[in-house]
């Protein structure tokens, strides 16, 4: 079955520079603004569908995170740039969801770039762009669409469990990080339990089948992407780590550096699972080449078994009137009988020559 792949446009955008505006495929009806304000003493949240409701709550010694589901409204994005002075390039790039992972240093605040990976209701893998701006007192994270994987984290905030409500916003944006990074351990776990699935299905004879390359072609295609979602996010966190900045207090980067520990973990493991990966199909057509040697084997058996034996009914098959076995009384029962003893013959041959 021929396969027709859908022709693809290449057209670039040419707009000047720091022009907002959304590149993506995922598109939001409304955006939801979330805002949770807190310190040590206090919490407080807010769900809004405007930036500006949560400028009342920016302040008064407290850490402000202000997440935004959506980009393709880039009236709240421009918005929230104008009041914290966000550079027109940043703003650019928040909304350019092909942009690779990357870390860029402002006077004023750190923009990171990294990509959010979960599988959504449906058990599907979700590849989601997200852009953090972290401040002196607040983090700004932008995420395309709903569904996320901080949920333990809010939960962390609003129940003050661990240093969370005790640190400021670069504890915040690592704790960002972290729940990123330890989503990613639970994907490659999960990624690599199909591949011990399909491995096993490849080595069972009686489950393999036409659908197997396809099944590989799809785990090939989904650890490149996966591959180029985490591994530029190590350079980052390892600039991040190594960074000199007043955002960035002292005893954070040891955190940072545990962080880098997972993340290198990680991207060990995508290696590991990307070379098994390449190795299942070459391991699938070696099985199936030695199925085939094995029919292949078993038809050059019975060619060879009936060779004699056609070889012996072609001479008595021959139309001759001076044949003195053909008025032998017993003739066709004794020509039977040689027959049936070279087949025997063989079968014993073959047997201790291991070949059946």
């Amino acid at each position: 079955m021929k396969i027709k792949r859908r022709k693809k446009s290449y057209k670039a955008s040419n707009l000047p520079p720091g022009t907002v505006t959304y590149q993506g495929k995922k598109q939001t009806d409304v955006t939801a603004v979330e805002v949770i304000n807190y310190n040590n003493e206090s919490v407080t949240r807010l769900d809004s569908q405007s930036v500006k409701d949560a400028f009342n709550l920016i302040g008064n010694n407290h850490v402000t995170w202000i997440n935004i589901n959506g980009l393709n409204n880039i009236e709240n994005i421009e918005t929230l740039g104008n009041h914290y002075k966000i550079h027109p390039l940043t703003l650019e790039d928040i909304v350019t969801t092909n942009h690779r992972p990357k870390l860029d240093e402002f006077d004023k605040y750190l923009f990171i770039i990294f990509k959010m990976l979960y599988y959504n209701k449906n058990d599907e893998l979700q590849f989601e762009h997200v852009s953090m701006i972290v401040g002196e007192d607040y983090v700004l994270t932008f995420q395309e669409s709903d569904g996320d994987v901080f949920d333990d984290l809010r939960e962390r905030i609003k129940s003050a469990k661990g240093r969370i409500r005790n640190q400021g916003a670069d504890y915040l944006m690592y704790a960002i990080l972290d729940a990123v990074v330890d989503n990613y351990m639970v994907i490659i776990e999960a990624f690599g339990d199909q591949i011990e699935d399909l491995e096993s299905t490849i080595f069972d004879s009686k489950e393999s089948n036409n659908d197997t390359p396809n099944q590989i072609q799809n785990l090939k295609q989904e650890v490149l992407k996966i591959r180029r979602s985490i591994l530029p996010l190590r350079e980052v966190i390892n600039r991040l780590e190594k960074l000199e900045t007043s955002i960035i207090e002292e005893k954070t980067p040891s955190y940072l550096r545990d962080l880098y520990d997972h993340i290198i973990q990680v991207s060990e493991s995508v290696e590991l699972y990307r070379e098994m990966i390449w190795s299942l199909m070459d391991m699938h057509m070696t099985i199936i080449s030695n199925k085939m040697n094995e029919i292949m084997k078993v038809l050059t058996i019975i060619a060879t078994i009936f060779i004699p034996l056609t070889f012996i009914a072609g001479i008595y098959g021959m139309n001759f009137k001076n044949m003195p076995e053909l008025n032998t009384e017993y003739g066709y029962f004794v020509l039977l009988g040689v027959m049936f003893i070279l087949l025997i013959i063989m079968l014993i041959y073959f047997r201790r020559k291991r070949w059946l």
